[in-house]
């Protein structure tokens, strides 16, 4: 390690306080009697029972008490130490198998203190990460916050150890670096998450390394939890090595850096490096159940995943300096005190910890309250003190020793931090909804399908079994009749051959044979012989035989057919129980109609209910005639008594119709409050269905409603009212008449003068609608509407904050679309104009999806305008960008914000001089 290699340090300027760890007070003259006289004081905890490796340990969630660790590092003389200091011993003597160093005190003197390690000038860059930062580093990756620091004098290399990017040699390389390259290594691409912010505490301000024009962020702690987080801080995420030594690179170059006398480039401020880290715990979550799988198994199995959020934090601190030796003056003199007193407030607190104080100083300096977790809190925290062996500092020098003393003192209770990622489930959660309901519908298509066709083709069969069956009855019909004519034929003819063949022997067939009487009609009685006889008696057996089996057959189509009826008529069970859940489904929701309507019907009673009792209060106490109004509510409850006899509720649109819009109307100017509220509630759910819009406006609602909102106080009137005006805002006929009756004006003083998030939302949502005219963009701007919508998002309640959002869209919209015509917009936007940009920029990945993509989509706008370019690049705009073009969930707006970074010359040019690959 060469002498050049260092470029910062610290010193505290000084004297150490109690509970130093001396172990031993030798003189130059080491005898047995001189070994009594050394002080040794036990540790706070033993430091070899803390080195163990955190991989080989194992953890739970439990908390886990852990002592902070600290290593002591010794550079070697540099050029200048080697020709002042050349007949003069070095003041530090290391003994690193002990872990032990001495600090002579004079030429017979020296004290004894033991570290968790102790690193020689000789030791590597490698070494110094090993023993220091990668034990921190794993426990991070396990869940863990954990916190590298270093402390020393200017000049002692605190920016060398931490720092360097080793670009000449890559065995250089500090501690930042090495402990990305072992997350990126460690981490998933697809399922982890490492992002990077990078900041600098100079004279008691927060400021961005990565946004130079970022340079106030506030410091905000859970009170709850008590982490510390910058939620104005650049966040940018880490995918691979080189993107990460850029941002080093970038960052190094804005912070603040002089020369002194004790050092050439002495930093001038804290830098501090935050390395976020959200990992998904495997094998802790339950799986999905499959699409064709049981809902109810999928709700008592269905888990959300659980992830791991973890920080590593590397501070590298500025060195405080005494005047007589750096040679401060002017402005670095200033910045030589802001650097001391952050210094000495945390000196406090270690000394506060290490003594175990009811009161630790935490808030006198907003480095101690960026450490707050770092000693005494939930992380892991690993302390490297770096010092000099020249005997002109042994003040300083003693002083860091004493500081990291102090420091193994302190105790941290370090806990893993799980959370249920139920962003995560709640998208997984929509996407197999979808595919369940579009399963369903598939499904539900199919059943009506296959119903349908097996319909088809049971009549189908049906018919054909009925034609067949017609068929062969007839076709048998025919065969029996010509097997008898054949048979009746024969018979005869063997009757003659007999007759002729024979004239003795014959038997009288009559009366006597068959029992049958013979007709005078019919052929007289035949004789025939005794087997003639027994030949036709076989015969008619065999006719009877053939025509029992023709009836068997006729049975059994009868019975296919009674069979085919009965599969026809289950079949039209099931239709008529699909048509039956149908009927069910549409009397559902007529009947939920009727709910409506009856509901809308009451509430106009009950406001002219309001009306006629406080006319009969005026009639009972001054004795007014009855005005035209009182008309009104005998005819509203006649309507709705006919209604009701008949069985069928009119919807408030015909109900109104029939008591007339006007005198309605007349309600609004009603001296009773309550009249006014309720008639101002009826016009606005009129207003709600655009068929009644137009009439409203005729009828003059629109000026109604706007007297109305300039003469009440009343702020449930206001909300109402503005509501109304929302509705009638959609219609940009509409929107001129509001703008030329002075609605605008009217809007934004009812917006500085309400209280309630509701009103604030119908007045927000009224001005959105205005925004999305493009007529209307100038008188919008110069009658305070612009003004009056960015001033409403002081109220934080997300309801009003999507309005905002979605009038602000509207806006860019509408100005990037004049933009893009030839002369009709030129110079920057007048939201940048109007300060609404820094709003924009820290909204652009709010939590709250209608307000984030309302954001993303008006960034994509003001980017389209060239000229708004450089503004945007200085407002942190164009990282928004490059992540909404990344990660967006609409395609539409990710696809816009990619074609604009690739189209603009000056977002080009930016991601070129940071040496980011876009495009």
């Amino acid at each position: 390690m060469s002498s050049n290699s260092y470029r910062n340090g610290s010193s505290i300027g000084r004297g150490g306080g109690g509970g130093a760890m001396k172990l031993e007070n030798h003189s130059s003259k080491y005898s047995p009697s001189s070994s009594s006289k050394s002080k040794v004081q036990p540790t706070a905890s033993s430091s070899t029972s803390l080195r163990r490796s955190s991989t080989g340990s194992s953890r739970d969630d439990s908390t886990v008490s852990r002592r902070v660790r600290v290593a002591v590092r010794l550079r070697p003389r540099n050029a200048e130490e080697m020709v002042a200091d050349a007949d003069f011993a070095d003041c530090v003597e290391s003994q690193p198998e002990l872990k032990r160093l001495k600090l002579r005190k004079n030429n017979w003197d020296s004290d004894t203190y033991e570290f968790d390690e102790v690193l020689t000038e000789f030791a590597s860059q490698k070494r110094v990460y090993e023993v220091v930062a990668k034990p921190v580093v794993e426990s991070v990756l396990e869940g863990y916050n954990g916190t590298v620091m270093a402390y020393g004098q200017t000049g002692t290399g605190k920016t060398y150890t931490l720092g360097r990017l080793g670009e000449e040699d890559a065995a250089d390389r500090g501690i930042m670096l090495r402990a990305m390259e072992d997350i990126l290594a460690e981490v998933s691409p697809e399922n982890d998450l490492v992002s990077v912010s990078y900041l600098q505490l100079y004279m008691e301000t927060v400021q961005d390394l990565l946004n130079p024009t970022n340079d106030s962020i506030s410091i905000v702690e859970d009170p709850k939890s008590g982490d510390v987080s910058l939620p104005g801080a650049t966040l940018v995420e880490i995918r691979d090595h080189k993107s990460f030594k850029e941002l080093l690179q970038l960052g190094e170059a804005h912070r603040f850096a002089a020369n002194t006398k004790l050092n050439t480039e002495s930093s001038r401020s804290h830098a501090i490096l935050m390395v976020h880290i959200k990992r998904s715990v495997k094998g802790r979550n339950s799986s999905l159940s499959s699409e064709n799988g049981s809902m109810a198994l999928m709700g008592k199995t269905l888990k959300p995943p659980v992830v791991r959020k973890s920080k590593l934090v590397i501070v590298d601190l500025a060195g405080s300096e005494r005047i007589d030796k750096s040679g401060s003056e002017g402005h670095t003199l200033e910045e030589a005190k802001s650097i001391n007193l952050s210094l000495s407030a945390l000196g406090k607190c270690i000394n506060a910890l290490a003594e175990n104080s009811a009161h630790v100083p935490v808030r006198d300096s907003k480095l101690t309250r960026l450490l707050r977790d770092s000693f005494g809190g939930t992380a892991r925290t690993s302390l490297v003190i770096t010092i000099g062996p020249s005997p002109r500092h042994r003040g300083e020098t003693s002083s860091t020793i004493m500081f990291g003393q102090r420091a193994m003192k302190v105790e941290n209770m370090v806990k893993i931090k799980e959370e249920f990622d139920y962003k995560s489930l709640s998208r997984r959660l929509e996407i197999q909804l979808d595919k369940l309901i579009a399963e369903h519908e598939r499904q539900q298509k199919a059943f009506q399908d296959e119903i349908e066709r097996m319909a088809l083709e049971a009549q189908k069969r049906i018919s054909e079994v009925e034609l067949s069956y017609a068929d062969a009855l007839e076709k048998e019909k025919l065969r029996c009749q010509k097997d008898y004519l054949e048979s009746v034929k024969r018979l005869e003819e063997q009757w003659k051959e007999k007759q002729e063949k024979h004239g003795h022997g014959k038997v009288k067939l009559g009366p006597s044979d068959d029992g049958i009487e013979q007709k005078s009609n019919r052929v007289p009685p035949v004789l025939f012989a005794p087997g003639e006889v027994a030949e036709i008696k076989q015969k008619l057996h065999n006719e009877i035989l053939l025509r029992k089996a023709a009836e068997a057959e006729i049975d059994n189509l009868k019975s296919q057919l009674i069979h085919w009826k009965q599969t026809e008529a289950a079949r039209n069970a099931e239709l008529l129980k699909v048509r039956k859940m149908l009927e069910d489904e549409v009397c559902q929701k007529a009947k939920l109609e009727e709910e409506i309507e009856m509901l809308q019907s009451q509430l106009l009673q009950i406001s002219f209910e309001a009306d006629e009792s406080r006319r009969n209060l005026d009639r009972g106490m001054g004795g007014n005639t009855p005005s035209s109004m009182e008309s009104l509510m005998p005819e509203v409850k006649h309507q709705q008594l006919r209604d009701s006899g008949d069985g069928e509720k009119a919807s408030v649109v015909k109900l109104f119709e029939q008591v007339g819009l006007h005198k309605i109307l007349s309600l609004l100017e009603s001296e009773d409050a309550d009249v006014r509220i309720h008639a101002v509630k009826v016009v606005a759910n009129l207003a709600a269905e655009e068929s009644n819009q137009e009439k409203i406006v005729e009828a003059g609602g629109l000026t109604s409603l706007l007297t109305l909102l300039r003469s009440s106080n009343d702020e449930t009137v206001h909300r109402v009212a503005a509501g109304a005006i929302a509705n009638l805002a959609m219609n940009e006929t509409n929107q001129e008449l509001i703008m030329s009756q002075g609605g605008i004006s009217l809007l934004s003083l009812t917006a500085a003068k309400a209280q309630d998030p509701q009103t604030l939302r119908m007045v927000a949502g009224a001005i959105a609608n205005l925004c999305g005219n493009d007529k209307l963009q100038a008188k919008l701007r110069a009658e305070g509407g612009v003004r009056a919508l960015l001033g409403m998002v002081g109220c934080r309640h997300p309801d009003v904050l999507a309005q905002v959002a979605r009038g602000i869209a509207n806006f860019a919209k509408c100005e990037s679309r004049a933009s893009s015509q030839a002369g009709t917009k030129s110079g920057r936007s007048v939201l940048i104009e109007d300060g609404a940009l820094p709003w924009i920029v820290q909204n652009a990945n709010n939590e709250a999806s209608p307000i984030r993509r309302h954001i993303e989509l008006a960034l994509c706008h003001l980017a389209q305008h060239e000229i708004n370019a450089k503004e945007m690049i200085n407002g942190g705009a164009l990282w928004e960008l490059v992540r909404i073009s990344r990660d967006c969930s609409r395609e539409d707006i990710r696809a816009l914000a990619l074609r604009i970074l690739k189209s603009s010359p000056s977002f080009q040019a930016e991601l070129k001089r940071l040496r980011v690959d876009y495009g």
